[in-house]
């Protein structure tokens, strides 16, 4: 089983995370690919983040009815904050019969080299890339790496800070996150 592990605040999740998501789900070599909710970025400030719970059920609400996605909140019960290579070690100990691939975009591979055990990572799990809006190209030192795959993904400028500038506004954010999502959210009056 070949899985990729999208992780992710999720803060909230929106359509450009569940698009990319199930690209790579259904147009590389990936059996699944899992939604790692991150309770705490260690690159963001945490004070702008939902409850690590609310923003989990919001991801289980997203991909109900997709089979090709998953949802895993193995950092919750991690030290936090959370590192890559910690975590992925942790899911090899825990299946060790899978083949975990790390999914990022092009903005986060241009810091990989800052990332605890970069090079550890590189060891343990192929690297697939997605292309950002306005990032840099791929650094040298990355280039034409064995276990690096830039995969050419939807282009999507979406962002969770938009959104959560538009639920604060009292800006509709119809479109932009998935129906029972946004019915949550709602509900709960989040990012008010």
């Amino acid at each position: 089983m070949r899985v990729g592990l999208l992780f992710g605040s999720f803060n909230p999740i929106h359509v450009g995370h569940l698009i990319l998501a199930n690209y790579m789900a259904t147009n590389t070599t990936l059996d699944t690919v899992w939604l790692v909710v991150s309770p705490q970025n260690p690159f963001k400030p945490s004070n702008t983040l939902l409850h690590e719970f609310d923003r989990l059920h919001m991801v289980r609400l997203a991909i109900a009815d997709n089979p090709d996605l998953g949802v895993t909140d193995i950092e919750f019960r991690m030290p936090k904050p959370s590192y890559t290579i910690d975590t992925l070690i942790y899911l090899k100990e825990k299946y060790p019969t899978y083949q975990f691939a790390l999914i990022m975009g092009e903005d986060n591979l241009a810091t990989l080299h800052k990332w605890k055990n970069y090079e550890q990572l590189l060891e343990e799990a192929e690297v697939l890339v997605y292309p950002r809006p306005g990032s840099a190209k791929v650094p040298e030192q990355f280039q034409n790496h064995p276990k690096i795959q830039v995969v050419p993904a939807p282009l999507l400028d979406i962002s969770a800070t938009f959104i959560r500038k538009c639920l604060k506004e009292g800006k509709s954010t119809r479109y932009l996150l998935p129906e029972p999502v946004l019915e949550y959210v709602e509900a709960k009056k989040l990012y008010r």
